[in-house]
């Protein structure tokens, strides 16, 4: 194909956040999406272009766009064993997922200055397959960094309110907190809380004399408490504040009407940030999977926030369509084999499903009754506001990025582990039948994978401000 040509793509079933129609995508020369239009307009275009448009047809496929995953750990430098960017972007586009967001910890070294974020970049450059941003992190004393950070186009800052697991990324306490969060007003910048706050003793080491093979060990190691508790300290700077304020992977139906009550303050003094500046987002596997069904000794079911009971998974759910929750995002945290043992305290927490999350959200969503624009809405377009993409990703609009994807809604297929191209395989979801095939990926117009294989070379950008690496 011409670099100099436009495309039409074409389906009776396109798909928006607010419609589903028989259409088509014109897409400019430029790999940005010129104007949406009924099959009527398509054929006109068709008959008129003398071949000056190249024609993609879905048939009955949805055409959709492109998933924005704004939480995932690829871990490289430094834990590239854990993942990289090649292998975590290779399973991103086979999933359909055509802009990820690097989480600021599990690399080494962290997001936490500018210049380890020149590091972080450097291993990226070159070696991505989607479209990659990246998060900042606010660590104990790093508040003079913020400002370089923004300006050299982080999404924004992520911090911990208990232990993060990795020595690198302190958690950080109050007097750090007021610190950061005056560093970031006015900035316009977002600060994402891991929302679980310990008391004075720990409540892993509580559990210590109970089977740690037993799930239900590790899941009453973190009660609701924890994250009601954190949401209830976060709630307080929010009053004080106008930084916009996210919280990453809701695990506790319990927490969310705290933050509804932040959002409606916020909107009632008339903030102008999207949400009011209050957002929280939650992950496939706590509305895919429930405690109950978790075995012993099986510790790829591990995270932090636990997976926790099926009633608590239903009022996830609930939550998410009274759009009291934004988002779904995959909190993708691999890990190597050995990490993952038997002990439930011990293990690496972390789930791995960036390949899959598409597939995992279509699968309960249709289970509920729902159509393909809960997908535009939860995992495009909300993670694409949240990160200040909106203008660029996260929805088929005349003006932004055409990044496309062609998906049967309708096939199915079981996880295993040959089909994984994330770098270590071992997931809670082997073995589980999933609905819904990503069968091509396009990024600004351009075919990256196809009917299960990559095409070509690396295409992705890394969305930066200038920055030199």
């Amino acid at each position: 194909m011409s670099a100099k040509i436009k495309q039409l793509f074409i389906s009776k079933n396109v798909v928006t956040e607010t419609k589903i129609f028989d259409g088509g995508v014109l897409v400019d020369e430029n790999g940005v999406i010129e104007k949406i239009v009924s099959r009527n307009e398509a054929l006109r275009i068709i008959k008129e272009s003398r071949q000056s448009v190249e024609v993609i047809d879905g048939g009955e496929l949805a055409i959709m766009a492109g998933v924005v995953d704004s939480h995932v750990h690829v871990n490289e430098p430094g834990r590239t064993a854990w993942e990289g960017f090649r292998t975590a972007t290779n399973a991103a586009a086979a999933g359909g997922i055509t802009t990820i967001v690097d989480m600021p910890l599990n690399s080494i070294p962290p997001t936490t200055t500018l210049e380890n974020l020149k590091v972080k970049a450097s291993s990226a450059n070159g070696n991505v397959y989607v479209d990659v941003g990246f998060w900042g992190g606010v660590i104990v004393g790093n508040q003079d960094s913020l400002q370089d950070l923004v300006d050299a186009g982080v999404v924004g800052f992520k911090c911990f309110l208990c232990p993060s697991g990795v020595d690198e990324f302190p958690n950080v306490g109050v007097e750090d907190l007021k610190k950061a969060f005056q560093a970031l007003e006015g900035t316009g910048s977002v600060l994402a809380f891991h929302a679980e706050l310990e008391d004075d003793t720990p409540c892993v080491a509580k559990k210590k004399a109970q089977d740690p093979e037993d799930y239900n060990t590790y899941l009453e190691s973190r009660p609701p408490k924890m994250e009601l508790d954190a949401i209830s300290l976060i709630n307080n700077f929010v009053k004080t504040t106008d930084v916009r304020v996210h919280i990453v992977h809701v695990s506790s139906a319990n927490v969310v009407p705290l933050l509804v009550e932040a959002r409606q303050a916020r909107l009632a003094a008339s903030h102008p940030a999207w949400r009011g500046g209050v957002t929280a987002e939650t992950c496939h596997h706590y509305l895919s999977l429930s405690a109950e069904e978790i075995p012993k000794g099986h510790s790829e079911y591990k995270c932090a926030p636990p997976i926790r009971e099926k009633d608590n998974k239903e009022k996830l759910w609930a939550h998410l369509l009274k759009d009291d929750l934004d988002m779904v995002v995959s909190d993708h945290s691999p890990c190597t084999p050995e990490l993952k043992c038997k002990n439930n305290l011990e293990a690496w927490g972390g789930i791995s499903s960036v390949q899959f999350g598409l597939s995992l959200f279509w699968t309960q969503a249709h289970s509920r009754g729902l159509d393909l624009k809960a997908i535009s809405k939860y995992l495009c377009s909300g993670p694409a506001h949240l990160c200040g993409l909106e203008k660029q990703k996260g929805a088929l609009k005349p003006g932004l990025d055409a990044d496309i994807i062609l998906f049967d809604p309708n096939e199915t297929f079981v996880v295993s582990s040959n089909i994984i191209r994330h770098k270590n395989k071992l997931t809670p979801y082997i073995g589980k039948e999933l609905r819904g095939v990503v069968k091509k990926t396009y990024l600004r117009g351009k075919l990256i994978y196809s009917d299960g294989d990559i095409i070509g070379e690396p295409k992705g950008r890394l969305l930066l401000k200038k920055l030199k690496i």
